[in-house]
């Protein structure tokens, strides 16, 4: 994915075109083995159905000290599967990266399946905005979010 929560690193998601890294570096296979896109997106368990659509399953790395699922697993979830449902309505030369992400923590789980799906409400040459839900496998709204991310013209990094 382009980026990370609330950085100014680029996106790039687990759609179906593999493109390279930030910087131009080595490329990107998203939904690669286990369908994760990077360091975080494996830790957490992520899978892409497809772009718009990520899930993952509650497991005891994930829970909080309170014994509920933690809060930084759904918005990395959600901030993932936005980045990817955006990053299919770019081209090769555009790069994107959060601006805002607006959350609502409704409900929490501690055992199960989640899924995040994105919806774009509006994309034009430099932003865009969308709005996510995170159900559990039993059907229960657990977050809602709205987010905006920036468009901007990709710059080829040096390696350090």
């Amino acid at each position: 994915m382009k980026g990370t929560p609330a950085s100014s690193e680029e996106h790039e998601p687990s759609g179906e075109k593999a493109t390279t890294a930030p910087g131009g570096s080595a490329p990107l296979r998203p939904g690669g083995p286990g369908g994760s896109l990077d360091g975080v997106s494996s830790f957490m368990g992520m899978r892409w159905k497809d772009p718009e659509t990520v899930s993952l399953r509650i497991r005891p790395e994930l829970i909080n000290a309170g014994g509920l699922l933690s809060g930084v697993v759904t918005y990395a979830l959600v901030d993932y599967c936005m980045g990817s449902t955006l990053w299919a309505h770019t081209t090769e030369e555009e790069r994107i990266a959060t601006i805002n992400i607006s959350i609502n923590y409704v409900q929490t789980a501690v055992e199960g399946e989640i899924v995040c799906r994105t919806t774009l409400d509006r994309r034009n040459r430099t932003a865009a905005v969308m709005r996510s839900e995170v159900r559990h496998d039993d059907g229960r709204l657990l977050v809602t979010a709205i987010g905006s991310y920036t468009i901007f013209p990709r710059r080829d990094r040096p390696r350090r």
